[in-house]
């Protein structure tokens, strides 16, 4: 489709406005998904990123990758097992849960972020002593493993790290109390961090358009109170279900917005926040 001259004006216009707004605005975003694996997506996400850094926002990363985990558990034949979407991970899943998150895919970002002029410095929850973490308990009493619940967010390497104009990439690796590692869903660790940041803004990358109605129509924009009616009446369900409530944590404190977004349409980033229709589903708080 051809874009007329007046269309790219208008266009240029609208996304002025919000980058004025958003302008030393710190944005969590969490990467993951399709995004993470097809190489013109990592690109484009990369791009989307070093932009919204060079127009003054101040981007943090949060990434998960656990398709690349289970891969490389099943190729060292191990086991892999989920309950409740949640991986069950044993003492081998965890070396290689945190080789994979904190080593492969983070310095992979890390690289992308870096041919396209940005300056980003990658972490897992151990570093800093970011993420404090506990063992996360199911409620049928099924033991996980080292899987991890947030204790607390110590912010201040991130402050760091922002104010020093570099790209914060974390992985969700956990550190308890007595030194133990915790692989953590990256969904909440993106969570959390927005809540400590107080960040504007946190977006969720998924491989969907956003929360879709009864009839799979997109829904462009919910509140607290309807979000929570959605789930409760099962219209939103399944995976869905983890990223909204991580949402609305979110827009419950400190951060004026969530959104949802599918990381499968290129520059999608760059299109939900400097657009006014947006591509996703923004969540905030009911007034």
């Amino acid at each position: 489709m051809k874009i007329s001259p007046q269309d790219k004006k208008d266009l240029l216009i609208e996304a002025l406005s919000y980058i004025q707004r958003f302008r030393n605005q710190i944005i969590v975003i969490k990467y993951g998904g399709a995004a993470m694996i097809e190489e013109a997506l990592k690109t484009s996400f990369a791009q989307d990123i070093v932009l919204l850094q060079s127009l003054g926002m101040r981007p943090v990363v949060v990434h998960g990758g656990g398709p690349e985990v289970s891969k490389v558990i099943q190729s060292l034949g191990q086991e892999v097992t989920f309950v409740d979407g949640l991986r069950v991970t044993t003492a081998e899943n965890l070396k290689v849960a945190e080789m994979v998150l904190s080593g492969n895919l983070n310095k992979e970002i890390i690289a992308h972020l870096q041919t396209f002029g940005g300056k980003a410095v990658g972490l897992s929850g151990k570093d800093g002593n970011l993420i404090q973490a506990d063992k996360k308990k199911h409620a049928s009493g099924i033991d996980l493993g080292y899987v991890g619940t947030i204790r607390q967010i110590n912010p201040e390497l991130l402050h760091l790290l922002i104010r020093e104009q570099f790209i914060p990439v974390v992985s969700p690796i956990g550190m308890g109390s007595s030194g133990g590692t915790y692989n953590i869903n990256a969904d909440t660790v993106a969570a959390a961090i927005a809540v400590a940041l107080e960040a504007r803004k946190v977006i969720f990358m998924t491989d969907v358009d956003g929360v879709l109605s009864d009839g799979k129509e997109l829904i462009s924009y919910l509140d607290t109170a309807t979000a929570e009616n959605l789930i409760a009446n099962k219209v939103i369900s399944g995976g869905m279900v983890p990223k909204i409530q991580a949402a609305l944590d979110c827009v419950k404190t400190n951060v004026r917005s969530a959104h949802i977004i599918n990381g499968t349409d290129p520059h999608s980033v760059i299109a939900e926040l400097f657009t006014d229709q947006g591509i996703g589903t923004q969540i905030v708080r009911a007034e």
